[in-house]
């Protein structure tokens, strides 16, 4: 299918979340107009900052209530769109009929449109690889969208945390067979890694893990309760202009999917010291261990961060078809703080003598 017109209209569902936000408005600033989803417009906390970007008060930009569970409510809404970007996140990945169910919702009202001619679904890099998996990063260390978490694996399972990968491996395909099936428009898959960067609005502080763990260190600790594996970002900026590159176009084609990252990679630890690093001015306070790995995996560590040393991240084919250039990692952290502070109010722990600017 061809890519979508310049200036056209563009549908984002969980617009008022961390990457959807800034979809909206970096497709404001290209020119485009915009009908933002989200699950309740009339909720000022998550809402008030879509209205003051520029373009609301002309109506290039409009807010739209919908939720994935009703079939039909987004009828209206795509109808004239020439663009879906579907960022939004289901309530549980755990149930894979549910997720079936809600991409169909979305699908249904595509077809119906009659006018949408590309979906851009934003999925995950957990559906390209995973923890669970550190065998086949063994095998294969090359990290390209080619790969697939081991599907043979028995300890893929929702029960052992694993049913958001398999429901962003599932929506992928749905996405795709449905656009194949119509012939009229095509779903191309974004993978996006762990987003960091300046948040938009209060609320989005604690709508993701990594800027979270940043207010955290802010806050003077942090843990590392999970598996090893280090951080592997992408600029949330960089995953909007991944999206609105991949709804732009002209080669790619439906089913295929692009890992969005900067493959840049940093440990928990590394991140908590280049808070002073990075902003000396600020006199942060030495964040605290509170929550170290679980003894079984702290016995493997030294494997886990060996093993995750000799993975090559690629991003070569998402940058070929979008042209998009990725900040550098440092740029996010500083950003990202900056914003949890003055956006968010967070009040860091702070050295003697130190206090942040009135």
């Amino acid at each position: 299918m061809a890519p979508i017109p310049t200036g056209g209209t563009v549908a984002v569902t969980g617009a008022a979340g961390f990457i959807g936000s800034w979809v909206v408005k970096l497709l404001l600033q290209k020119g485009y107009r915009v009908r933002a989803c989200v699950r309740d417009a009339k909720d000022p906390a998550r809402t008030d900052f879509l209205r003051k970007m520029p373009g609301y008060a002309t109506r290039r930009l409009t807010i739209h209530s919908a939720d994935l569970d009703n079939d039909g409510c987004f009828d209206e809404i795509f109808e004239g769109c020439n663009g879906v970007a579907h960022v939004s996140h289901v309530s549980t990945y755990n149930d894979q009929d549910y997720v079936q169910r809600v991409c169909d919702h979305i699908i249904n009202s595509v077809n119906k449109s009659g006018t949408v001619n590309r979906v851009v679904v934003t999925s995950s890099v957990a559906a390209v690889i995973s923890e669970m998996d550190l065998k086949e990063l063994v095998k294969r260390p090359v990290l390209y969208e080619d790969r697939y978490p081991d599907e043979q694996n028995p300890k893929r399972t929702p029960e052992r945390g694993q049913g958001y990968s398999m429901g962003k491996v599932l929506a992928q395909r749905v996405f795709s067979d449905a656009a194949e099936k119509a012939g009229t428009w095509d779903a191309i898959t974004c993978c996006p890694a762990d987003n960091i960067g300046p948040i938009l609005s209060p609320h989005q502080k604690d709508m993701g893990p990594w800027q979270h763990n940043i207010e955290t260190m802010l806050l003077g600790k942090y843990d590392q309760s999970g598996v090893y594996r280090p951080w592997m970002p992408v600029d949330v900026r960089d995953d909007a202009e991944c999206h609105i590159g991949l709804l732009e176009s002209p080669l790619v084609q439906n089913g295929e999917r692009y890992i969005a990252w900067s493959t840049d990679t940093r440990n928990v630890e590394d991140i908590c010291a280049d808070i002073n690093r990075l902003l000396p001015e600020l006199g942060h306070a030495e964040a605290e261990l509170v929550d170290n790995h679980p003894e079984r995996h702290q016995e493997r560590e030294a494997e886990f961060r060996g093993i995750w040393a000799q993975c090559d991240l690629r991003n070569d084919r998402i940058r070929s078809v979008t042209g998009v250039s990725f900040r550098p990692l440092d740029e996010s952290v500083r950003d990202c703080i900056e914003s949890l502070i003055t956006v968010a109010d967070v009040q860091p722990k702070l050295r003697d003598g130190f206090s942040l600017q009135d």
